[in-house]
């Protein structure tokens, strides 16, 4: 038996429907469900992916107060980054103050409850305690809402009491993974939802190289109009980089993360770094960056591995000028020296240099360096 997630739209039915409330929102479906001629053009409206992703709202994926003709052009964003499932509902004006949390777990001993007097996105910087400060009716409604629908787990974060009404903004739930045969009217599996998007072309072609090779690929996209890809290698040195692109501020502007390890071939690079060159050039950014980095290879031959890689750029370089690219690069390992100098007299040639170096440089540097250029 495992705990899984059921949609948040899933959640506040049932749970706002046994509190007897009925605040306006509704699911859609990749936006063909969606009819905003009969939204309430006075009301203003919150608009979320519901994929069971955590830290929705810093990762950019909840959009508030927005207007009903502004809801599509969300969606839209949202699908671009490859998410399908989403909830909208009434956006509720209130003040911060009024932002309370509660949680509901099952543990062992039966019910662990958390409280906070201060709810919000940064409750795990403040007191969590068990002194409830809630109107003990409620507690008891969560409580059979908890049981009669087999919860595992339940999140209201915040919980907002404004203008005499209650308002539940966030609800995460989750279920018994066998439960769904218990309950009669309640929720399926088709209710149930992984935090995992649609994968672009690109990466399916990827993911389809690593499982035929000998050698690893490892791919993820996080921003399709980011301005920083990264095609590293290594695991460690890879995390490093990625990390330092974060502290530097740019977290929001890493398109990628990911690497290649374990001694690939130069048809194989080739075909890594093609891929990921076809995301890059889609990217809106009006300035981009790569950053080929890793550390010091024991066994990856840095000439062959280099091959592939201009094999790849020198394909696409006229659009990579005009699309104001620039490449850095750090990396050590065998026959770094001729693999490094091909790379610096190709970018060179094709306008393309932003730095090369190798293992004397240190490792997060190659990052400052590609930023310096972002930020002119």
């Amino acid at each position: 038996m495992a705990r899984v997630k059921i949609s948040e739209y899933k959640a506040k039915e049932l749970v706002y429907n046994t509190l007897n409330l009925t605040p306006d929102f509704f699911s859609v479906l990749n936006k063909e469900n969606l009819d905003i001629t009969k939204l309430n053009k006075n009301k203003r409206y919150v608009v979320k992916v519901d994929q069971g992703v955590k830290g929705r709202l810093k990762k950019g994926l909840v959009a508030l107060d927005k207007a009903p003709f502004e809801i599509e052009l969300v969606i839209d964003t949202y699908k671009d980054l490859g998410f399908s499932c989403f909830f909208i509902e009434e956006f509720v004006p209130h003040e911060k103050l009024e932002e309370k949390y509660i949680s509901i777990e099952r543990v062992r001993d039966g019910k662990l409850v958390l409280y906070s007097n201060t709810g919000g996105i940064d409750i795990e910087t403040e007191k969590i305690s068990l002194y409830l400060e809630i109107d003990k009716e409620f507690l008891e409604k969560l409580f059979n809402i908890f049981d009669q629908n087999y919860f595992s787990f339940l999140e209201i974060n915040p919980l907002v009491k404004t203008n005499g009404k209650l308002f539940l903004l966030d609800l995460a739930v989750e279920v018994d993974s066998t439960s769904s045969f218990f309950v009669k009217n309640s929720f399926s599996e088709s209710d149930f939802v992984f935090d995992v998007k649609a994968k672009t072309e690109e990466e399916e072609n990827i993911l389809t190289l690593s499982q035929k090779s000998q050698a690893a690929f490892k791919f993820d996209f996080l921003n399709p109009n980011g301005s920083v890809f990264m095609l590293l290698s290594g695991g460690g040195a890879s995390i490093v980089l990625a990390d330092e692109v974060a502290n530097q501020g740019f977290g929001k502007e890493l398109a990628n993360y990911g690497e290649y390890s374990g001694n690939p071939n130069e048809e194989e690079t080739f075909i890594y770094t093609k891929n990921l060159l076809s995301l890059l050039l889609k990217s809106k950014a009006p300035k981009k960056v790569l950053i080929i980095g890793g550390g010091v290879a024991n066994f990856t031959d840095i000439r062959i591995t280099f091959n592939g890689i201009l094999r790849a750029l020198d394909e696409v370089k006229n659009d990579l000028v005009r699309q104001k690219v620039k490449v850095f690069v750090r990396r050590g390992g065998p026959n770094q020296e001729k693999g490094l100098a091909d790379m610096k007299s190709f970018l060179e040639k094709e306008n393309l240099l932003g730095y090369v170096e190798g293992p004397k440089m240190i490792l997060t540097d190659i990052v400052l360096q590609a930023l310096k250029y972002l930020k002119k």
